[in-house]
């Protein structure tokens, strides 16, 4: 894509493209995060022979993860906002780094829910401080845009993920997989911190997209308490649609390779075509995701209009995945899941640029972060009832029925709570809401 349109009608090729690099910047961080995160996933069938977990204790370690990655975004959000996104994002990495490598050391269950928690707590920095540098980096009618590309980023690491792991873990050992993503957090913390500087402090920037960054009205720079926050419907908006919608993800990613597993027989290099399928499609949606909510824009849609529009697009999409535990066929079974993962990530894109709609670019990342908050409480809810259900069934099924209608519901949630999606105004009290 060589060029982005502006309001003026002019290329960003004309204006600069700076901004573009920041947004590839943040596209590999969130790609090395899912990698990071993946490994256990695509792992998962195979070390649980090796260290003799079962479902429950399988579903304990990933709820580990979950509960460190709920707490870190109900801190992590607030500390960015504070500490701006350079050190706030460097700080997250590096931890998270350290973790993803200290999994080498592992033998037990106890032993992978502590590197999985500690691994939980630095990536909960990543989609705050994300969201934040997209809002402070492009001006609101590209924001969409830029926030699918850095998301695809979690299907580049889920299609990257499957075809490095067995690889490496067949040649060198399970232990080297995680040793291998650690070390490429590390390499782009060292990028990070050599080149980024916000906007307004740097030089490569030129003036004319300084200004194209800051076309906005501009926005009262204060910290607002959280209290204050939530006392907005939107803000409810993104928490109601983050809990319910979340968990369908997580389970994908930390289940996906035990189905194909268990209903097909797959081994360890035999997953990673299926998977690598499943998460190209996801890649496409979430790109996908943001440009047609940009495109009913162009159309003369409102905002409110066609950011739900599209998030009813890709709620539609996640609703035949109820098939796919009980395909005969195994691309058939990819096909439909594939299609879910797409609608996901389309979704997401959306769901993620809804802060930015509502509410000022000083309280993105707490907003980001409560809503991350609560997908992780969600997602830490689901693991554990994922294991205790296959346990003592075997049966994927009504998992599949749970992902195909959450969307849907989400949608009607967040309609109900921002019909309108006005923007909060933080300074004042509650924004009221009209109907659509």
């Amino acid at each position: 894509m060589s060029e982005f349109p502006t309001a003026a009608g002019q290329s960003s090729a004309k204006i600069g493209m700076y901004r573009w690099r920041i947004c590839a910047m943040l596209l590999a961080a969130t790609t090395i995060n899912y990698i990071d995160r993946q490994v256990l996933g695509v792992l998962a069938p195979f070390l649980q022979e090796e260290i003799g977990w079962n479902e429950i204790e399988y579903g304990y370690i990933v709820t580990a993860f979950q509960a460190a990655y709920a707490i870190g975004l109900l801190c992590t959000g607030a500390i960015i906002d504070r500490l701006g996104t350079r050190i706030g994002y460097a700080i997250a990495i590096a931890v998270w780094s350290i973790a993803a490598m200290s999994h080498a050391l592992a033998a037990s269950v106890v032993g992978f829910m502590l590197a999985r928690f500690m691994l939980g707590l630095g990536e909960a920095g990543n989609f705050p401080a994300a969201i934040k540098t997209v809002a402070e980096w492009f001006p609101r009618r590209e924001r969409a845009l830029a926030t699918g590309i850095f998301n695809s980023g979690s299907n580049i690491g889920a299609i990257v993920a499957p075809l490095m792991v067995p690889i490496v873990a067949v040649t060198w050992g399970w232990q080297a997989a995680f040793l291998v993503t650690g070390v490429l957090s590390m390499t782009w913390l060292a990028a990070w911190l050599l080149t980024y500087r916000p906007p307004e402090q740097q030089p490569r920037l030129t003036a004319a997209e300084l200004a194209h960054i800051r076309s906005d009205p501009p926005e009262a720079a204060v910290r607002v308490p959280w209290a204050r926050i939530l006392r907005h419907r939107q803000a409810w908006a993104f928490v109601a649609a983050k809990f319910i919608t979340d968990p369908v993800w997580w389970f994908f990613l930390f289940w996906l390779p035990k189905f194909l597993h268990a209903e097909y027989g797959l081994t360890l290099l035999g997953l990673g075509l299926p998977l690598i399928v499943i998460f190209v499609l996801a890649d496409v949606g979430s790109i996908a995701g943001g440009w047609l909510a940009g495109r009913f824009i162009k159309l003369g849609w409102s905002v409110n209009r066609a950011r739900k529009g599209a998030m009813l697009v890709c709620a539609l999409c996640v609703v035949p995945i109820v098939f796919a535990a009980q395909a005969d066929n195994l691309w058939l079974a990819v096909g439909l899941i594939g299609l879910a993962t797409a609608g996901h990530q389309g979704w997401s894109a959306n769901v993620f640029t809804l802060t930015s709609d509502m509410f000022p670019r000083h309280a993105v990342a707490s907003v980001v972060g409560m809503g991350g908050f609560a997908g992780a409480v969600g997602g830490m809810m689901i693991a554990t009832f994922t294991g205790f259900l296959l346990e003592a069934t075997g049966s994927y099924l009504p998992l599949f029925l749970m992902a195909g209608s959450a969307y849907l519901v989400a949608l009607a949630v967040v309609h109900a709570l921002a019909p309108r999606l006005q923007p909060a105004r933080l300074d004042t009290g509650p924004a009221t809401s009209q109907s659509l």
